[in-house]
């Protein structure tokens, strides 16, 4: 037949060539064909054995397969977004970026579990504009400190694939801004002295009710050595990673409802310090200082829709610091 859309998925519709068979009856018309449960069954034993094919290149010629991956891997990610029969095979053949390989070495899913440090129980992840820019954020810091893998998204797709993935071989799968990653105290000290502990009360009290149509808690957590906020999850929205898929399915027109998102501090950064020196002295420039925060934060989680008001925001603190 010239073209056959029943025998492979749609998401390996760059496949072409002849199938051989000598079990389909010679007599069988075409049309009779189209429903064939026979055909049906031919089309899932070619998908097996074709990604059993790409799986052992992957294996054997390594430089090859990633050549076919820059090419098709877009289409394979799909099928594991939307195919859920072979979602488990096609999840050995996904390729990322890491903290573990220098920039532009891609590794897969096995490679990854293989160097878990010890103590690690989730693959994390990681979406970014581009892989500078997931390095600059809060987020990376806490986890390198632990000796923690991360996998660094940076195609939009990327997030969907993780989000229908789930797990791999009996591991979650979770981006490391989300609130489901759980960190134990590090060991090692912190770079500052930290706020003791009624002042950081204080100050996270002021901090939630300042902003409550845009927080929903203010907590400190293990998450932050050298940054002084981060955002972690979103109230009701299921997690930072969630909502960036929802606008993107959206599109850039539309538009996503406000929603709070748990604020992270850190108790030893000088700005949070300073902070709460300005809380009691200034209260109006502290409001100014800690709604940047915010902005800096949602940014870093490239949660920020619209710029407008944060930049807004930055010139008052620049007027400010200007006309002392």
């Amino acid at each position: 037949m010239q073209s056959q859309k029943a025998l492979f998925p749609e998401w390996l519709r760059f496949l072409k060539g002849v199938v051989d068979s000598s079990d389909i009856p010679l007599n069988v018309s075409r049309e009779t064909m189209q429903d064939s449960e026979l055909l049906k069954k031919l089309g899932q034993v070619l998908t097996k054995r074709f990604l059993r094919f790409l799986n052992e290149q992957a294996k054997k010629e390594e430089d090859t397969f990633l050549e076919f991956w820059k090419e098709y891997g877009v289409l394979l990610k799909e099928g594991v977004a939307t195919d859920f029969t072979y979602k488990d095979d096609l999840a050995k053949l996904l390729r990322f970026e890491s903290t573990a390989a220098e920039d532009g070495k891609l590794t897969g899913l096995e490679t990854y579990i293989d160097r878990m440090a010890a103590d690690q129980k989730d693959i994390l992840f990681l979406y970014g504009k581009n892989r500078k820019a997931i390095e600059s954020g809060p987020y990376l810091e806490a986890l390198q400190a632990r000796g923690y893998e991360v996998l660094l998204l940076t195609e939009p797709v990327d997030e969907y694939v993780m989000q229908s993935l789930r797990e791999f071989k009996e591991k979650k799968i979770i981006s490391a801004d989300s609130d489901e990653l759980k960190l134990d105290k590090l060991d090692q000290e912190p770079t500052g002295e930290p706020l003791d502990g009624k002042a950081v009360k204080k100050l996270s009290k002021w901090i939630k009710q300042s902003l409550e149509d845009r927080v929903s808690e203010v907590e400190t957590g293990e998450r932050l050595i050298n940054s002084p906020v981060c955002v972690v999850g979103e109230d009701g929205m299921g997690g930072a990673s969630a909502r960036r898929i929802m606008k993107m399915m959206q599109g850039p027109e539309g538009e996503m409802p406000a929603s709070k998102v748990k604020f992270q501090i850190n108790p030893s950064h000088a700005i949070i310090h300073g902070l709460f020196k300005l809380m009691e002295k200034d209260e109006p420039t502290a409001l100014l200082v800690a709604n940047q925060l915010l902005d800096n934060a949602l940014a870093s989680a490239n949660l920020l829709d619209d710029p407008r008001e944060m930049i807004a925001r930055s010139y008052q603190a620049l007027e400010k610091l200007t006309t002392v």
